[in-house]
């Protein structure tokens, strides 16, 4: 049976707590003006898939409620940087797939946060960084069961 205060587990927890608070900043700060890490998120999943998805698809891929990814594609539908259409075999279903405008803004991002991100990297070491990866994999994909 687990201790109920297990040193180890909290000092990784607080770790990763405190690394994704400082993370979020960091890439908050290099974004563009009026761009946040969710909308930036969608749009890079959706370039990178190339394809169309359900609000509800992209909620379950972010591990958010309906209604948070309702609100993201909302703004970024706004901005011109999503294409929502409705599903043409069932009305109460919508599609989501990125515009060209919205590929523009995702690789401007992308350039904006690169040269930060890379600045880490290099500060903390290319081989530390690539040892660490497989270990933050398997802590994601435990804590996603």
């Amino acid at each position: 049976m687990a201790e109920h205060n297990d040193p180890l587990a909290v000092a990784l927890f607080s770790e990763v707590f405190m690394a994704d608070q400082l993370a979020r900043s960091l890439i908050s700060r290099a974004l563009p003006k009026g761009m946040e890490i969710s909308h930036f998120s969608v749009l890079n999943h959706l370039a990178h898939t190339n394809a169309e998805r359900s609000p509800a698809q992209l909620a379950e891929t972010f591990h958010v409620t309906r209604g948070a990814m309702t609100n993201t594609l909302a703004k970024l539908e706004w901005a011109g940087h999503v294409h929502v259409r409705p599903d043409w075999d069932d009305a109460r279903r919508k599609f989501v797939s990125i515009s060209p405008a919205g590929r523009s803004a995702r690789d401007a991002a992308l350039a904006s946060i690169t040269p930060v991100v890379s600045e880490v990297v290099k500060a903390i070491g290319a081989d530390r960084v690539r040892a660490v990866l497989p270990i933050l994999r398997e802590l994601r994909l435990r804590l996603e069961k």
